[in-house]
């Protein structure tokens, strides 16, 4: 019981104290704004320098080399040296649905069972959550919200980062399922990993498993595809759930890292008539060939990691996206956990250092990753006509020495960039008598 009332006190402390400094959502745009003067990195590897900026109401209205402020009480902010780029995109990441790892009640982003097309990540999403604002802060401003667990996990949605309730959040509903696909164990040993031995296992058993999860995943989806052919009088929701990625409104993402689990998985949603998207890749760079001629897209999981296999590179995870990037296959940046994903946009500056032109590098995680996600009609790179979702940055943003985001829009509307982070370094800095930033 004390153990109960231990926790509940914890988590009560920290909602008090996270509560002390509530931000709210900024106020629709009501006034034309023009920033001029500054590096223009689109994000389709078009960079303009000089260039002038223009959104109103929501929407970019122009982009170009030097361009007038328009008349008639539009706001100018100067930006001379600096650089403007549209909002950064985290994919597959547990934003919003986990807030404390050690309070149970916080961490909603996995179901029981191993087959849940049916659950919405969406409709769990916290927007009071204290972590978005740190994201702000480095220019990430979209997320793809995704569900964990399981063989089928659930649907994500895309939303942007500042707002009342996941209904005002929402940029696309129900983007995709998300998949994992059945493994065999990895017994591997060296960099940071300890070296396991099969003795313990039978290696016959293993492989039976999983034989048996593929089977189980492939009925599942035979009997989906059926169900949404035809027109039961009694609903099965989960059957109902995959309806979608059939018709091709819905997409579907796998994680799989290995070479052939890259292969089986492709041409297991191949089988079904849908072009995936592959995540994790930790061996991608392996079936470049293979992954272009099938037009699939890798989403990179942690560039800053540690090769999978004592016989790879030691630097294969930063080179794997520039590697598939200069092959020809379309690459997303994407970086595990919630509060690491402030960290996104220097993971492509990583993939820009080990291969990748820069331009091409930021497109990782914007262009690219709206592509994939399905919203880049209305976001992911600077262009008339899409939303006003862009920052200005007083440096590189890809770089960790010179990011410095001094104004973020989102949809036009002006955020405060203000963070718990931010709010603890003025509260210490001041009790030491330092400098507060």
């Amino acid at each position: 019981m004390n153990k109960y009332l231990l926790t509940l006190a914890l988590s009560t402390l920290s909602a008090v104290t996270f509560a002390q400094a509530t931000i709210s959502p900024a106020k629709k745009q009501t006034q034309t704004i023009a920033i001029t003067g500054a590096t223009i990195h689109v994000g389709n590897g078009t960079v303009i320098e000089n260039g002038t900026i223009v959104f109103s109401n929501g929407k970019i209205v122009s982009v170009t080399a030097a361009g007038a402020v328009p008349q008639g009480g539009a706001m100018e902010i100067k930006a001379a040296g600096k650089h403007v780029y549209p909002g950064f995109i985290a994919p597959v990441t547990n934003l919003g649905l986990a807030e404390f790892e050690s309070v149970k009640a916080t961490l909603d982003f996995q179901e029981i069972g191993n087959m849940n097309p049916h659950i919405r990540s969406l409709i769990a999403y916290n927007t009071d959550s204290k972590v978005p604002a740190t994201l702000r802060s480095n220019g990430i401003l979209m997320a793809q919200i995704t569900p964990e667990g399981g063989t089928i996990s659930g649907s994500s949605s895309v939303v942007q980062l500042d707002a009342w309730n996941w209904e005002d959040a929402v940029i696309r509903t129900d983007d995709a399922q998300h998949i994992n696909w059945p493994v065999l164990p990895r017994f591997r040993g060296g960099f940071g990993g300890g070296r396991g031995g099969m003795g313990a296992f039978n290696p016959e058993a293993l492989q039976e498993r999983r034989n048996a999860a593929i089977a189980d995943l492939d009925a599942f989806f035979a009997e989906a595809k059926a169900y949404s052919e035809a027109k039961p009088d009694v609903v099965n929701t989960r059957l109902a759930a995959m309806k979608h990625i059939f018709d091709g409104s819905e997409k579907v993402f796998i994680t799989a890292n290995s070479q052939k689990d890259i292969v089986a998985a492709v041409n297991f949603a191949k089988k079904y008539g849908i072009t995936p998207v592959i995540v994790g890749g930790e061996e991608a760079y392996l079936v470049t060939d293979f992954l272009k001629e099938n037009n699939i897209s890798v989403v990179i999981k942690q560039p800053h990691s540690l090769p999978s296999s004592l016989d790879d590179d030691v630097n294969m995870p930063y080179k794997n996206g520039a590697i598939l990037a200069n092959a020809g296959v379309n690459v997303v940046v994407s970086i595990e956990g919630y509060w690491q994903q402030r960290n996104l946009p220097f993971m492509a500056g990583t993939v820009s250092a080990w291969g990748l032109d820069k331009e091409k590098a930021l497109s990782t995680i914007t262009l690219n990753t709206a592509k994939v996600l399905g919203v880049d009609k209305t976001t992911g790179s600077l262009e008339a006509g899409k939303d006003a979702t862009l920052f200005i940055s007083v440096g590189d943003a890809l770089d960790m020495k010179t990011n410095n985001v001094e104004k973020a829009f989102i949809q036009g509307r002006d955020i405060n960039l203000d963070n718990l982070h931010k709010q603890l370094d003025r509260k210490f800095s001041e009790k030491y008598g330092l400098k507060v930033k």
